[in-house]
């Protein structure tokens, strides 16, 4: 029994082993080459598949997702002869597995040192400058190259990156050297631009502030011009009315005391009283010491004698009529309108009415003489009292 169970054993034993060399299991997004007896037979699929036990074999298992690599800077000589160190990154995807293992060794290693010499050929060409601001150029020209080189590897490179380009130190010295330097130029000359703004503004500020002064200034001394003329026309045109108003007054005057004399007809006693009456004027004086009596003192005292009407018809001057309100009433005199001006009102008047640019533009009026002045003052009192004339000379 114990034989026929041992054999029993190594039989089932080797089912197993022959199930288990028949049966695999491939996962998703991966890809497993099989060789038959040595040579290249299929690639598996995701899924289960069977295999010939002892003839096919699974050669490598690949990996069909995208991958990443980066690789460790490498030193690179520019055209203006500074040694940097750049670091990139590339993307890329198996896109044919059996190329991928049979088309080269290891497609890592051969696509880490394709992308170095392509590096060092492209950056070579630039300088300092140009590479460190030319990477999306850079970048392009390193896929370009890298996708085309590695397609017969099975290979499919999607981006090529630049991680990073270190300059040696004492260039990244000098580099932040000048970066300060520019900076402080900038700094500067926006400080020197600033300064000639201010300056400019201010000027221009004190510019207008001055022309508006000059103009303010302008304007009120017009205003205070045209207010001192129109004051002196207005205060000429009050003295022209007063003086206008005197004269007639004193025409008015002149011509009462005439048409009284007149139509009183003085006799010689009133004469003698008016003389009289004067004679205490003539002693006023401080200068006079002595005082003469003059010789008609004594036809005076007989004037005053007739006063009484002694003598003559026995009727004086002073015999009147009184009237109703107890005043004199003498006959031929009207006194009504004594007191009534017969000027039109001052809005009413031609010099009212007279523009002020008129005036100011007008030449100034001759200067009448005395005996112009008096003329109008006698034409202005027969125009305000008709049938009225003033005696020549008053």
């Amino acid at each position: 029994m114990e034989p026929a169970i041992i054999a029993l054993l190594v039989v089932a034993l080797v089912v197993i082993v022959v199930l288990a060399k028949s049966v695999t299991i491939v996962p998703q997004a991966q890809a497993k080459v099989i060789e038959r007896l040595g040579r290249y037979s299929r690639t598996l699929s995701p899924g289960l598949n069977l295999l010939v036990p002892f003839v096919d074999r699974v050669r490598a298992t690949i990996d069909l997702r995208e991958q990443v690599i980066s690789f460790p800077p490498q030193p690179v000589i520019t055209s203006d002869n500074l040694q940097v160190g750049i670091d990139t990154v590339v993307y890329f995807q198996v896109t044919d597995p059996r190329l991928a293992v049979y088309g080269i060794a290891n497609y890592i290693t051969g696509m880490e040192q394709l992308t170095t010499t392509t590096l060092r050929n492209v950056v070579g060409g630039l300088n300092l400058e140009g590479a460190l601001t030319g990477r999306d150029g850079i970048n392009s020209q390193l896929r370009e190259v890298l996708d085309g080189t590695t397609g017969p590897w099975g290979l499919r490179v999607a981006r090529v990156e630049i991680k990073a380009i270190d300059p040696p130190p004492s260039i990244r010295d000098s580099m932040e050297k000048q970066m300060r330097a520019d900076r402080d130029k900038r700094a500067i000359i926006l400080t020197a631009e600033g300064a000639r703004q201010s300056a400019i503004t201010t000027a221009e500020g004190q510019k207008a502030a001055a022309i508006l002064s000059a103009e303010g200034k302008k304007q009120a001394a017009i205003l205070e011009a045209e207010a001192e003329r129109q004051s002196r026309i207005l205060r000429a045109e009050g003295e022209r009315a007063a003086l206008f108003l005197q004269a007639q007054g004193q025409a008015k005057s002149i011509e009462t005391v005439f048409q009284a004399i007149h139509d009183g007809k003085p006799d010689q006693g009133l004469l003698a009283y008016q003389y009289l009456q004067t004679l205490p004027k003539i002693a006023q004086g401080d200068a006079n010491k002595m005082w003469i009596v003059p010789s008609e003192f004594s036809k005076a005292l007989e004037g005053l004698s007739r006063l009484g009407g002694v003598e003559g018809d026995g009727k004086s001057w002073l015999d009147v009529e009184p009237n109703g309100n107890g005043a004199a009433k003498v006959d031929g005199i009207d006194t009504t309108d004594w007191f009534q001006s017969q000027l039109p009102p001052a809005a009413e008047q031609p010099e009212a009415k007279i523009e002020l640019s008129s005036i100011a533009d007008a030449p100034p009026p001759p200067t009448p003489s005395l005996a112009q002045a008096k003329e109008e003052a006698r034409e202005g009192s027969t125009a305000a009292y008709p049938g009225r004339e003033l005696p020549p000379g008053q």
